[in-house]
């Protein structure tokens, strides 16, 4: 389970950057990210997220969805073609070629570039769920039945009747595309679309398959498994290829909305945790052993004589994990000093005394 970066912070950039700063700021991390001139292991990884971030910010449209929606919204509305496609006009205009860039995603995704050249990527799917201050310190093995598009099982994703096959499709010679010819004047344009015939497949199922209507895909249940890391925060996270299935295609991702509960204790900032302590005016000005709440059980605490109001005491490594790494933050507990609104006779007269003596 993997989580997106925001995209501003994948450019560097905020969310009232104007967009020519924002090209600017892309084309600067792509000539530094590009594989063909960094030879890092990760190049390839930063060039493909700096560009998916770029093909969304880049577009007012897509930018727009993001700002209100996040990435469920981009991934639910827009294919993989769709969101890099503006970061491939401007590789192309910044390199001075298309074919590096498209080398380059076909290296990333494989063969056929994700959803581009015609392979099919299925939809991503939204889920959302709640976890607890204790998940996040632990982590939570998630097991859920999920209603989506899945391979028929009849004919093994094919869309034939089981003993037949698909025949080539006559209109593109199997290609998937047909390319289109027009002269205007002295010029000639040459476009490339796609088989209206055989809708980009190259075949054409003669014989469908009675269980899924020839599609190969039908709606199902999956029983899908995965991990919520701890130190998980409030935000979406993918489950790669765990969306809707598509078969000889790429499937889509379930997206997992997490939602963290607050505590009815405790307040969380980043890795750290905060908690009140209620102690009376005696105890404070005395000094006291005091028990706390952590988020593992309880912990032993000395209240040193004098404490002031609002004093501060760190636990050290009491708070939650960073996601992806065994370092925690801490737990900070704050003293609470409790002046008592009513007193009898005797206690006003003991701390009249007490004022007189302290003078």
């Amino acid at each position: 389970m993997s989580a997106k970066r925001d995209y501003y912070e994948v450019l560097g950039v905020s969310k009232d950057t104007p967009a020519s700063e924002i090209k600017a700021q892309y084309r600067k991390l792509a000539l530094k990210f590009h594989p063909d001139r960094n030879k890092s292991s990760e190049s390839g990884e930063h060039f493909k997220e700096i560009s998916e971030a770029y093909g969304v910010l880049s577009d007012p449209e897509k930018r727009k969805v993001y700002d209100q929606q996040g990435h469920a919204g981009v991934d639910g509305r827009y294919s993989n073609d769709d969101i890099f496609e503006g970061a491939r006009g401007d590789f192309s205009d910044l390199f001075g070629r298309t074919g590096g860039f498209d080398s380059i995603f076909e290296s990333i995704f494989g063969r056929n570039g994700g959803s581009s050249y015609g392979q099919q990527r299925g939809s991503d799917i939204l889920y959302e769920t709640s976890v607890t201050l204790e998940d996040v310190l632990h982590g939570k093995k998630m097991e859920i039945n999920l209603q989506k598009e899945i391979q028929c099982q009849i004919c093994n994703g094919s869309g034939c009747k089981p003993n037949t096959k698909k025949n080539k499709c006559t209109a593109c010679n199997g290609q998937g595309q047909v390319r289109k010819t027009r002269t205007m004047g002295y010029a000639s344009f040459v476009t490339v679309e796609t088989c209206s015939a055989c809708k980009g497949q190259g075949s054409i199922i003669q014989t469908p398959c009675s269980e899924c209507k020839g599609h190969g895909r039908k709606k199902g249940i999956k029983k899908i498994s995965f991990d919520i890391p701890p130190g998980v925060d409030s935000g979406d996270y993918t489950v790669q290829q765990e969306g809707n299935e598509v078969p000889s295609g790429i499937n889509g991702d379930l997206i997992v909305r997490i939602r963290v509960q607050s505590h009815p204790k405790f307040k969380r900032d980043g890795m750290d945790i905060f908690y009140d302590q209620d102690v009376s005016m005696i105890d404070a000005t005395l000094g006291r052993e005091i028990t706390i709440p952590t988020l593992e059980g309880t912990e032993k605490l000395k209240v040193e004589s004098g404490s002031q109001p609002n004093t501060i005491i760190k636990l050290k490594g009491k708070g939650v994990p960073h996601m992806n790494s065994k370092s925690r933050g801490d737990q900070y507990i704050r003293i609470i000093v409790n002046i008592p609104k009513k007193l009898s006779k005797h206690q006003k007269s003991l701390l009249d005394e007490f004022e007189k003596s302290y003078e």
